[in-house]
């Protein structure tokens, strides 16, 4: 990398299992970032993972990293319930934001969030990694430039049984420490909450992605020998019908991808587990021709492709590819709609509600 490229200065809240798995590695990889500062209060972890990946600085106190005037900007790789407050924190401070998903854990905190970034004129991002898988990039110019009208879309998100024997075959080892700082009710307490936000935000920005604005959601929810199948019938605001499928977990191999009709062809994609980094194969076809094309999408590594696009925006003015706050207090708002929807056994209009996920 040459040593002129002006490269955004970064600082990592959180030196947990997210930040081992992707954020480190993308900021030392970044073309245009640069692991600059990274903050935990648990001093062995933080320490082992300074050794590891040599930011020029290391942070007990958040505080004190974002009062250094020379971090631009700060991935908030915390758990869910800090994600909030640490982002708000970081805005106060003048620093740019890029928040892991989901942004946050319930409507009345996304949308005051929303006001911090308004007031403070900084860029926040919110982590929906998938935005910059080529696969998915492919489809949603086609979307946008080829397809014309959109009549339906189908989308599913399985986690497997067999997803850790997989990762742990391609991550490094994850370090844990006794320090480190965790919420004061443990997440997976509630389940059914957990896997939501965990895996529902995904499923929801992805059909938002490709669909737009999704304005009513009608739920259905099964448990059964320790899985979670949740259907989802969806209305957007551009008329287009939708169906979801979030199952934790399924007895068979990941399986995540989406198929969309529409008046000028139509498309099918396949997406793989992320930690694989590998594109998603989505098949492309067009009516005009009776041709079906696929992007390769060599580059698969969205984590760091998605700090690149972060940094361009703030660097060069560059559009923003990835997810801003509106989507993040969108995909917030209907996974509290589902969970609405499940309860009452009714449709839920997504403008109607409140609370917590």
């Amino acid at each position: 990398m040459s040593d002129d490229i002006r490269r955004l200065k970064v600082g990592i809240l959180g030196c947990g299992p997210i930040s081992q798995a992707a954020h480190f590695e993308s900021a030392v990889k970044a073309r245009n970032a640069e692991l600059f500062a990274i903050c935990d209060v648990a001093d062995d972890l933080r320490d082992r993972m300074a050794a590891t990946y040599a930011p020029r600085k290391s942070y007990r106190d958040y505080d004190a990293m974002l009062a250094d005037p020379e971090v631009e900007a700060v991935i908030v790789a915390t758990s869910d319930a800090f994600h909030v407050p640490a982002a708000s924190a970081a805005l106060e401070a003048g620093k740019h934001v890029l928040c892991e998903k989901p942004l946050g854990v319930s409507v009345e905190e996304v949308e005051a969030l929303k006001r911090d970034v308004v007031r403070s004129g900084r860029v926040l991002q919110v982590g929906h990694m998938k935005r910059f898988d080529a696969g998915l990039q492919s489809a949603k110019a086609f979307i946008d430039a080829e397809m014309g009208e959109l009549l339906a879309l189908k989308a599913w998100y399985c986690d497997s049984t067999h997803r850790y024997a997989m990762t742990d075959a391609v991550q490094p080892p994850i370090i844990k420490s006794s320090k480190a700082r965790k919420p004061e009710q443990d997440p997976k307490q509630d389940l059914e909450r957990y896997l939501m936000l965990a895996h529902g935000c995904h499923l929801l920005d992805t059909a938002r992605y490709f669909a737009g604005e999704i304005t009513e959601v009608e739920a259905r929810l099964s448990k059964r020998f320790g899985a979670y199948c949740w259907f989802v019938d969806v209305a957007f605001a551009n008329g287009t019908l939708g169906h979801l499928d979030l199952t934790v977990a399924v007895r068979m191999d990941w399986h995540e991808g989406f198929q969309i009709y529409g008046q000028n062809g139509s498309i099918l994609g396949k997406t793989y587990n992320p930690w694989y980094y590998k594109t998603s194969d989505v098949d492309i076809f067009r009516e005009s021709t009776g041709t079906t094309a696929r992007v390769l999408g060599a580059d698969g590594h969205f984590y760091r492709r998605q700090l690149e696009g972060f940094a361009d925006v703030i660097l060069n003015g560059a559009p923003m590819a990835g997810a801003d706050i509106d989507d993040g207090i969108a995909s917030v708002r209907a996974m509290t709609a589902i969970a609405r929807s499940v309860k009452s056994g009714g449709p839920v209009r997504l403008s109607e509600v409140s609370g917590a996920v």
